[in-house]
């Protein structure tokens, strides 16, 4: 018996990976739209704090003020991004002249023939080309915007018979309120972590903006959004957003400076953000092992890239309130929890 669940164990994992990975052009976009759900829900919380919004605006109008407020600025960051990388396109070749001129000062600095040792190494280094999957990766994102808010609008939808449905199909009353439970904790969780990771990244990214514009590097409205979405990534994020841009800085000017210095002022506010202000406003709330959440970003990451990395916590929180609402996969939410310790 315990051979043959094994096999299945086995068996229905690989359908999940197969089914993640083929159908990832439907599933992420999809994902996407339910964690906007969230995020509306959350805000119309916070509009229900305001004693005349709650008692005068019913659930409708809220959720059409939260939902266009998210449209607007979505659709103020895609216009500042398309013109951000419309001006970076156009500087292609300014960049590559400064990485000749770089690479001769490091040969001078340090006395070596550093393009032999990159081509001996790595290959033809082709800055026009990182420079151009970068911007790929983020158009791509932006891309399915469209597809995103056609799911949203679906879900809202359902969302008002949802509950009907539910107790139509758990016909328990202990059955219903269990599983209504798991829902509200999911919808809770998720929800706070997303609310206060936007908060702690757009401080981040709002800090950075004004270093980079003093700094003067191109288009620092696009180095800071690229900060503010890389800081959903967890451990790893902060360090890749601090160096894309302090890179981008040495390529830009040629000198060692202004790169040194965006690399110096931003992983500065990235640690206090990061190391001071995100732990108190968090806690151990997500209640994810650090472990787990390396070997979760990893995992996502290599089967939906950076999306997945992206979307590694919320999906593991979801995954540990579930599994510890059944005695046969309570373990495994214990093993995935930080400190052993589940909520009841």
């Amino acid at each position: 018996m315990n051979l043959r669940n094994t096999a299945y164990f086995f068996i229905v994992s690989i359908s999940i990976v197969v089914v993640l990975t083929f159908g990832q052009n439907l599933i992420v976009p999809f994902v996407f739209a339910v964690l906007l759900w969230f995020i509306v829900r959350e805000l119309k919380s916070l509009l229900d704090r305001i004693k005349f919004v709650k008692d005068k605006f019913p659930s409708w109008a809220k959720t059409l003020i939260t939902s266009l407020f998210i449209l607007i600025t979505l659709g103020t960051i895609s216009r500042v991004i398309t013109v951000s990388i419309q001006t970076l396109a156009k500087s292609y070749d300014k960049y590559e002249k400064n990485v000749d001129d770089l690479i001769q000062k490091i040969n001078n600095l340090l006395n070596i023939d550093l393009m032999e040792f990159l081509t001996t190494h790595i290959g033809n280094f082709n800055f026009t080309g990182l420079l151009s999957s970068i911007v790929t990766s983020l158009a791509d994102i932006l891309g399915n915007t469209f597809i995103i808010l056609i799911y949203f609008l679906f879900v809202f939808l359902e969302e008002s018979h949802f509950e009907t449905k539910l107790k139509k199909v758990i016909t328990g009353k202990q059955q219903y309120e269990k599983v209504s439970g798991i829902l509200d904790r999911i919808e809770r969780s998720v929800a706070k972590y997303l609310g206060l990771k936007t908060l702690v990244s757009l401080i981040t990214g709002v800090l950075s903006y004004f270093v980079l514009m003093i700094i003067g590097i191109d288009s620092p409205a696009f180095w800071a959004f690229l900060i503010f979405l890389l800081n959903f990534i967890p451990t790893i994020g902060s360090l890749i957003a601090t160096l894309f841009p302090a890179i981008f800085c040495l390529l830009q000017f040629g000198e060692f400076g202004p790169g040194f210095l965006v690399l110096i002022l931003v992983g500065a506010i990235q640690v206090l953000v990061g190391n001071v202000l995100e732990p108190k406003l968090m806690g151990n709330s997500m209640n994810v092992s650090a472990l787990v959440t390396i070997l979760a970003l990893s995992f996502w990451g290599a089967l939906w890239g950076v999306t997945g990395m992206i979307l590694s916590i919320p999906i593991t929180v979801i995954m540990i309130i579930v599994f510890s609402q059944f005695p046969a996969t309570a373990p495994i939410a214990i093993m995935l929890s930080e400190k052993g310790e589940l909520e009841t």
